[in-house]
């Protein structure tokens, strides 16, 4: 089965981005979120992301035109109709997808594929409160989502192989690298990145060195474009927080214990970039 429209729930950083790489490969989108205004500033995200691509000679003013005209926002769920594959992009939050999964379930013919971006919640666990487990899979984009080539594509525990070989495809015709994982908390990227953010807090704590030389230190030696505490004040050391305490919680295992400094200034308000301060000053 080919993929020629998609719906995407949530006109916000990832939804919009999502929405553009299809536009852009030539799938139709049909972008729904709550509100006039939230789909319009979806749509002008997309637009002006385009309009630097065109600056830059990455694509041509028709090529353009033709992006956003089969970009269709909405705020219905009606409209979804057409869709062979929904695509959930609304907010982190468990509560909320339950209730967008079930009235997509109660809407879409039942041979339509039904994705979630998340980054941190339960893919086996979703499909579970949906009508079709077999044919609900993880598609965790990264940000910014026209820019980055991977796509985690995360099997639950229920999904069948079609469903993962129809979406793997819809990835690679996005010109997306996609990898497999199985449903676990942090997935891959995160499970590997977060602990390793946290080690370089514990490092910093210790007073091996400073914070400038830890980041140059990885940036030299292990090639990352961004130090791991440049990094944690880019992502907000809340988050990073909060992710250190799912992985303690699900797994049970000490080693995913957070570091005291990283506590510490979350408590105080220094969040990185966002607050102004974290490990450096904004």
């Amino acid at each position: 089965m080919g993929i020629t429209t998609v719906g995407i729930i949530g006109a916000g950083t990832m939804g919009n981005g999502i929405a553009q790489a299809c536009a852009v490969s030539g799938i139709n989108v049909v972008m729904v979120d709550i509100s006039e205004a939230a789909v319009a500033k979806g749509i002008a995200t997309v637009s002006g992301s385009l309009d630097r691509l065109l600056k830059k000679e990455k694509i041509t003013a028709d090529a353009k035109a033709a992006a956003l005209a089969r970009i269709q926002g909405s705020t219905s769920y009606d409209d979804l109709k057409d869709a062979q594959l929904v695509i959930e992009a609304a907010t982190e939050n468990y509560d909320l997808k339950v209730k967008i999964l079930k009235q997509l379930d109660a809407l879409l013919a039942p041979e339509v594929l039904v994705a979630s971006n998340t980054s941190s919640i339960s893919i086996t666990k979703l499909a579970a409160v949906t009508t079709r487990p077999d044919r609900f899979i993880g598609m965790h984009f990264f940000n910014p989502v026209p820019m980055m080539a991977l796509v985690e594509i995360i099997r639950g525990l229920q999904t069948s192989d079609a469903t993962h070989a129809a979406v793997h495809a819809m990835a690679t015709a996005l010109g997306k690298t996609p990898i497999t994982v199985k449903n676990a908390p942090g997935f891959v990227v995160n499970r590997i990145l977060v602990p390793m953010i946290n080690e370089a807090f514990f490092v910093l704590a210790e007073g091996l060195a400073t914070a400038e030389d830890i980041d140059a230190g990885m940036k030299l030696g292990c090639n990352q474009p961004i130090g791991p505490l440049a990094l944690a004040d880019m992502v907000g050391l809340d988050v990073c927080l909060a992710v250190m305490e799912v992985y303690l919680s699900e797994f049970g295992d000490s080693k995913y214990r957070a570091c005291p400094l990283l506590k510490e200034m979350v408590a105080a308000g220094r969040l990185g970039r966002k607050t102004g301060q974290g490990v450096y000053q904004y």
